[in-house]
């Protein structure tokens, strides 16, 4: 069969980073300006005689020594001798992360990169998802089986074998990214699905909530921000990508709410903030972070509710976690619940001055509103409903002090994908106790303490973000044998 397919051409090499770059954004863009044009064509004139193919380009990169780098870092570099390989996809998307990765692995080991077309076949939905102009038809709306002419999306090839720690390299190769570009691909198609935001919003800095009622006070801040020149703000993103750059600009109104509704406060450098409302359950909270994850954000924290399990808590008091117990089950499969989930000191050192900060309490005076603990999360909501001796009982061995449904997932997704993580949870019933939500007290509750709450989590983002990337990305997340890009 004849296949229509870009020129295959030799490997270049580059020991400038921002060069390599250039051209992987050029061969992508051929790549997928070739399947563009010829599935237009195809859809006005019908099925080509022969296949289509273009392939995602590469990075390739061959070491024949151990390199001596800083052991400070946790990333940057490849561990052994050998050669290393990663497909790359939408380099306008990640340039300053690609230019970062290959800059450090060409300093670190004083070799130079390779860049060319890979031999892995990109997907003809995900070229086409770039250009607004062009829609895929639903299965068996073209006059042929679009399987016949292009590639499609291989879901048996798209997984996370790499993070996961299970990967087996082919021919040698081992990988050197954590995702693969169908992967990524996948990935960001998800999140404009899910969120209702083009995944070119989302910042390096993201907050997890599991109520609605944070999300107004998000944007009240992100307005007055916008109005503040000396911010470093640009612009504030809501749902349907309606950006506004001032704090009296009218943002429409969304006529059908997404599954996450999303929203982004944006500076130009990608350093802002972006809040995410996963509503309630473990599902939701590994659906989000599955496909954030690709992002590469340098922080995600949680600061949702939670119901307190001791007696000397009270409604509003905050949680700051450090450790997790893992009943959510549904990361079983990928990070057994027998793996230990630490907490991260510059995280927690974050969440903790913020607290600090926005209450104006110090020392020991902060133990009054706040608790450091164990944090449980459960995949039955009713868990109080239950015969209480045996969830009880587990919660007082693990000494817990907080239950949730969201956290100890999103905790465990940072951890898997090597994601900076945190927890900072509000207080807002007591189940044990018998202080559970009524109408009026949970009116008072959310009027009082939200604003409070999320300007914490803000505020421990802004902390964050001063601080160099080296430093966030502990070598806690980092396992024996780890990829050299972040």
């Amino acid at each position: 069969m004849k296949i229509m397919t870009p020129d295959h051409r030799p490997h270049q090499s580059f020991d400038d980073a921002k060069a390599a770059v250039a051209l992987l954004t050029a061969l992508y863009a051929e790549a997928s300006d070739h399947l563009n044009t010829h599935f237009r064509k195809a859809m006005e004139d019908g099925a080509p005689d022969g296949r289509v193919r273009a392939f995602y380009p590469e990075i390739r990169f061959t070491t024949s020594s151990y390199a001596q780098v800083d052991t400070r870092l946790s990333f940057g570099h490849v561990s052994t001798p050998g050669t290393y390989a990663a497909t790359i996809t939408r380099p306008d998307l990640f340039e300053h992360y690609l230019v970062q990765q290959i800059g450090l692995l060409i300093t670190n080991h004083g070799q130079p990169v390779e860049i060319g077309f890979s031999d892995t076949p990109m997907p003809v939905h995900f070229a086409v998802a770039n250009d607004d102009s062009i829609s895929v038809p639903q299965q068996g709306a073209a006059e042929f089986p679009l399987r016949d002419v292009f590639d499609v999306p291989d879901l048996s090839n798209t997984n996370d074998d790499i993070v996961n720690g299970t990967y087996e390299p082919a021919n040698g190769v081992h990988p050197l990214a954590p995702f693969t570009a169908q992967r990524i691909d996948y990935s960001l198609a998800r999140l404009a699905h899910y969120t209702a935001t083009d995944p070119s919003h989302f910042q390096n800095h993201v907050l997890f909530t599991n109520y609605q009622f944070y999300v107004s006070e998000f944007e009240a801040y992100a307005r007055s921000r916008l109005d503040d020149p000396d911010s470093g703000y640009t612009s504030f993103v809501s749902t349907g990508n309606a950006e506004i750059t001032s704090g009296d600009a009218v943002l429409p109104e969304t006529a059908k709410m997404p599954q996450m509704p999303t929203y982004h406060l944006k500076r130009a450098d990608g350093s802002g903030i972006t809040l995410v409302n996963i509503g309630v359950g473990p599902s939701n909270a590994k659906t989000a972070t599955d496909h954030i994850a690709v992002l590469r954000p340098h922080a995600w924290l949680m600061v949702g509710h939670c119901a307190g399990l001791r007696n000397s808590q009270a409604l509003g008091d905050f949680v700051l976690a450090h450790g997790y117990l893992r009943e959510d089950h549904v990361l079983d499969n990928d990070l057994p619940p027998w793996v230990p989930i630490p907490a991260l000191a510059e995280i927690q050192i974050a969440l903790e001055e913020a607290v600090a900060e926005v209450t104006a309490l110090k020392g020991y005076e902060l133990k009054r509103i706040m608790r450091t603990g164990t944090v449980a999360t459960h995949d039955d909501r009713n868990w109080e409903l239950r015969d209480q001796r045996g969830p009880v009982q587990r919660l007082s061995q693990s000494r817990a002090i907080a239950l949730d449904m969201e956290s100890a997932t999103i905790a465990a997704n940072g951890y898997r994908f090597r994601v900076p993580y945190g927890t900072l949870l509000c207080v807002s019933d007591k189940p044990l106790h018998g202080e559970l939500k009524l109408p009026g007290m949970a009116s008072n509750f959310y009027k009082e303490q939200v604003a409070r709450h999320l300007m914490i989590g803000i505020r421990a983002m802004e902390h964050l973000r001063k601080m160099p990337l080296e430093r966030i990305h502990s070598r806690k997340l980092r396992s024996f044998d780890e990829t050299a890009f972040l």
